[in-house]
């Protein structure tokens, strides 16, 4: 299994970013300081690291600095919420990819997978496909038994969700996470609504609701 270490101080983001990541099917640890983060970054125990720059002890850029130095070569995403003439600081100091703060889960997801089949040679899962609907992961393009789709970003992430667990009822707190993350309320009917367009473009039977307690792709 893919293992991260999400290097955060702050218990919501750490929180939050974990679950996403393990309702995906990867193993998490994290780590809340510089000098632990420096420690579990070398130890190669890692497929890879989402590091933010701002730690008690010893500051990210500075552990990203110190992993490079070792020769260490594990994917790094940087989390920053400094301004973005600061991102080539980022990537000069040894940063794969960096995101500004605050961000969607789904932009994060997007750009760990990226690092991750990058890193393993372009081996990574590129298409998902089922129920007669196929998605080119890297071209961001949608089908329909052949059929191009135009999906909107945030229908693409969704529609996403649902073929990465075909048949399995998929619940709305579970949805909000991985799709929306911290950038909507919880007591919002959202996902009911983006559920809904896709409907009217995939086709009013292929997601099925499964009463009090979710959505689930409806098999072919």
């Amino acid at each position: 299994m893919t293992s991260i270490l999400i290097v955060e101080d702050d218990p919501l983001i750490s929180a939050f970013v974990q679950k996403g990541l393990r309702l995906h099917g990867y193993a998490t640890e994290v780590a809340d300081d510089g000098l632990t983060a420096r420690q579990l970054g070398m130890s190669g125990a890692y497929d890879l690291v989402v590091l933010d720059l701002g730690l008690p002890d010893r500051d990210g850029l500075r552990v990203l600095r110190e992993i490079r130095s070792a020769g260490h070569t594990v994917p790094v995403v940087v989390l920053t919420g400094l301004p973005e003439r600061d991102a080539a600081t980022c990537l000069e100091s040894g940063a794969d990819d960096y995101m500004r703060k605050p961000f969607h889960f789904d932009e994060l997801l997007a750009r760990v997978r990226s690092r991750l089949r990058s890193s393993s040679g372009g081996t990574g899962r590129a298409t998902l496909s089922a129920s007669g609907i196929q998605l080119d992961l890297r071209s961001r393009r949608a089908w329909v038994h052949g059929r191009t789709v135009e999906l909107t970003s945030r229908e693409f992430a969704l529609l996403e969700a649902f073929l990465r667990h075909p048949d399995q009822v998929l619940g709305r707190e579970q949805l909000l996470s991985q799709v929306w993350g911290f950038a909507v309320d919880p007591g919002t009917n959202v996902v009911n609504v983006y559920v809904n367009a896709l409907r009217k473009k995939l086709g009013a039977d292929v997601i099925e609701t499964v009463r009090g307690v979710g959505y689930r792709l409806r098999p072919a």
